[in-house]
């Protein structure tokens, strides 16, 4: 696994779909859903007109976190859900990554924060290491 100063990153051996089916099946096991799915390839192709390898943003969200981040900070739904990729690299394998919550926690600048989004960071990175 590689860690930027923003997220995790783990090149797996599934192909695209079944890494999609994988990391959703992960994080329900550490209390995520997924709220949202962006098809990034499909929509640069209904937009743009452009081809793209396949590429998807969950949206993933652990409610019982969600709601102490938002008692602790009112407007912290700008930094919500938890996103997490899957996609192809250019030598065609499969990638999946998630944001380290810290590193999007630091921008908000609130101290209550720092608990729930160190939770969260250990819920996440665990999970890209059990890919």
């Amino acid at each position: 696994m590689e860690q930027t100063s923003y997220g995790f990153t783990r090149t797996v051996n599934l192909d695209y779909e079944q890494a999609i089916e994988k990391v959703t099946d992960e994080l329900k096991k550490d209390g995520f859903g997924i709220l949202t799915e962006i098809d990034v390839k499909a929509t640069l192709k209904k937009k743009l007109d452009v081809d793209v390898k396949p590429y998807k943003i969950l949206g993933a969200c652990n409610p019982p976190y969600a709601y102490e981040a938002l008692k602790a900070e009112e407007q912290i739904g700008l930094m919500l859900p938890c996103n997490v990729i899957v996609y192809v690299n250019d030598e065609g394998q499969t990638v999946v990554a998630a944001v380290d919550p810290i590193a999007s926690m630091q921008a908000v600048g609130n101290a209550q924060l720092q608990g729930v989004a160190e939770t969260i960071r250990g819920k996440l990175k665990a999970v890209i290491e059990r890919l």
